[in-house]
């Protein structure tokens, strides 16, 4: 991927993983909690990923 679809694939899981958490956390359903924590986490990851093949040109 490059940077900008490996940005936008972060922020899309990003936010959907917020979405889960606060649906876990409203319906006090701790396993769609830490599932929406795990895909933030990995959202988070995909943008950094996004950062680096920025800053070297896409060739990471």
């Amino acid at each position: 991927m490059g940077e900008l679809k490996d940005k936008a694939a972060g922020t899309a899981n990003d936010l959907a993983g917020k979405v889960k958490e606060g649906i876990g956390a409203a319906t006090n359903n701790p396993e769609l909690e830490a599932e929406g924590e795990a895909q933030q986490l990995k959202g988070k990851t995909q943008k950094l990923a996004g950062d680096v093949k920025g800053a070297f040109g896409d060739k990471v």
